[in-house]
């Protein structure tokens, strides 16, 4: 398996029945393809959509269709549509059960920066500040170094953050670390992967779960 089927399949396992989930683009939009089966995920894009589906089959695609990453998307039965400042609402006023996005850096204190890309021209953070205040739980997927090969989680981010202590889990290539109070705990690791090997990429303290299991 692929480290995106892998990683989406992980976070996957995450949601409940019935949640509500608004998926960052990129990596997070790989755990709609894995939700198992029985459990019933409502899908939120910010841009105004309640009730996303999969991605259109090639040559079905509606241009009206879009999610907040400009990617065209389907809409299940008894979706509703509806404009940003009510989607905006939902966000802020606490209604959405979990939030995933990707990452730059994450440090131990669960803080994120997820958007500003030293010496490039980006938008903005778009609405990633307001989900991962408003979400109930905060998810970050991400491969667990960049591609020089530097660990992404940190003792402290040095980019600009986008929030501060909001992070719940991170979900890596590599592990599942939870954010407590007592700090990052390693909870799971690939398939694979030691804990020596986690511990070697991560620049962060790790406390190694005396119940480690493998995903």
């Amino acid at each position: 398996m692929d480290k995106r089927s892998m990683i989406g399949r992980r976070i996957a396992q995450e949601f409940k029945d019935g949640d509500y989930v608004n998926l960052g683009i990129g990596l997070p939009t790989e755990a709609a393809n894995h939700i198992p089966a029985g459990v019933h995920v409502i899908f939120q894009s910010e841009n105004g959509l309640l009730g996303a589906g999969p991605k259109p089959a090639e040559g079905k695609e509606d241009k009206d269709m879009i999610n907040a990453g400009g990617g065209f998307i389907t809409a299940i039965k008894g979706a509703s549509f509806f404009d940003s400042a009510l989607s905006f609402a939902i966000i802020r006023g606490g209604h959405i059960d979990a939030t995933v996005l990707g990452a730059l850096q994450v440090d131990q204190e669960g803080n994120l920066a997820n958007w500003m890309i030293p010496g490039k021209m980006v938008p903005g953070m778009g609405g990633a500040m307001d989900l991962v205040t408003g979400a109930r739980k905060v998810i970050v997927a991400m491969e667990h170094c960049d591609k020089y090969g530097n660990p992404k989680i940190l003792k402290q981010c040095n980019l600009p953050l986008t929030a501060k202590g909001k992070v719940s889990l991170i979900i890596t290539d590599m592990a599942v670390i939870e954010v407590t109070d007592k700090g990052l705990v390693l909870k799971e690791t690939a398939e694979g992967i030691s804990a020596e090997e986690v511990l070697k990429a991560t620049e962060a303290d790790l406390i190694v779960d005396s119940e480690l299991k493998t995903f």
